[in-house]
């Protein structure tokens, strides 16, 4: 791979690049605002290490498989041609390709920062500098009993070029086997394959492609520790991208099967929550944490 310039600081309120998040006085997730990064692994805001509250790690950031995989982050791969999730590109007709068309996701100012809350402005740039996207993100943690906590991701996506910005994936521009990836993306972590399930289907074939109103992944940490994560919050037209096999990941997919549009004038709302429990919960476990019936 040819070396590529770093990608370059936004704003000017650099007091922490690492705010905490903390949940009854412990830290369960850093957030890394400006990562110093390749331009080609898709510089952005990402959360890594999020850990369970009894301290186990639930994500992996630059991993030797895809080093563009960085904890959890919200990025998509076509984003008006532009590569913002990092990597390779998918090119109909020639498959996965090394092109100059990466972008990045720049922190441009805090609106409130606490223990428990961080609330910014972001910009989707292309590689020159230009405003694709902008985003206000909230991001909360809040406890859920003694063994699990909340992750909350709110984003408003707004077109920044006055006209109607398309979002795509590998999928909508070729790629056959359900490989509908960009949105809300988590890599996890696990010492062994991990397990995935909705209320009405188990394992990642299954799962991948649907539109379940929740999903839980349960694995082991490397070293021990179990855990599960419960994601909520497809929007309408979302679908769950979902691996295991070939690494543990999860994502609520904007343009899995069909291109995804921030029409100009109309921001584009998601919501994103995730479960963070210590343990492996069952269904109906999950679904009393939830508060719906099985």
């Amino acid at each position: 791979m040819t070396a590529e310039p770093r990608s370059a600081a936004a704003g000017s309120d650099d007091a922490d690049a690492e705010p905490r998040l903390v949940v009854d006085g412990a830290e369960v997730a850093r957030y890394l605002v400006r990562p110093d990064l390749d331009l080609r692994h898709g510089p952005r805001p990402y959360l890594h290490p999020v850990r369970t509250r009894a301290g186990t790690p639930v994500t992996d950031a630059l991993p030797a498989d895809h080093v563009w995989h960085l904890g959890a982050s919200l990025t998509v791969q076509d984003v008006d041609g532009v590569n913002l999730w990092g990597g390779r590109t998918y090119v109909r007709g020639t498959g996965y390709t090394w092109r100059d068309d990466h972008g990045v996701i720049a922190h441009t100012g805090w609106r409130e920062r606490t223990a428990d809350r961080l609330d910014h402005d972001l910009e989707w740039r292309d590689r020159h500098g230009r405003v694709l996207l902008r985003e206000h993100r909230r991001i909360t943690a809040t406890p859920a009993g003694e063994d699990a906590w909340w992750l909350d991701l709110s984003a408003t996506l707004t077109s920044a070029t006055g006209a109607d910005v398309r979002l795509g994936s590998p999928a909508t521009n070729g790629r056959p086997g359900g490989a509908g990836y960009g949105g809300f993306f988590w890599r996890a972590v696990a010492d062994r394959e991990a397990r995935v399930r909705t209320a009405e289907a188990a394992g990642e074939e299954a799962v991948n492609g649907s539109a379940a109103p929740w999903l839980a992944m349960s694995a082991s940490a490397p070293g021990g520790g179990a855990y599960t994560l419960v994601f909520t919050g497809l929007g309408p037209g979302d679908r769950w991208f979902v691996r295991t096999a070939m690494y543990p990941g999860v994502c609520v997919a904007y343009a899995f099967d069909s291109p995804a549009v921030v029409a100009a004038g109309r921001p584009r709302h998601n919501r994103h929550r995730v479960l963070v429990a210590d343990g492996h919960l069952d269904p109906a476990d999950v679904s009393a944490r939830l508060g719906v019936t099985p």
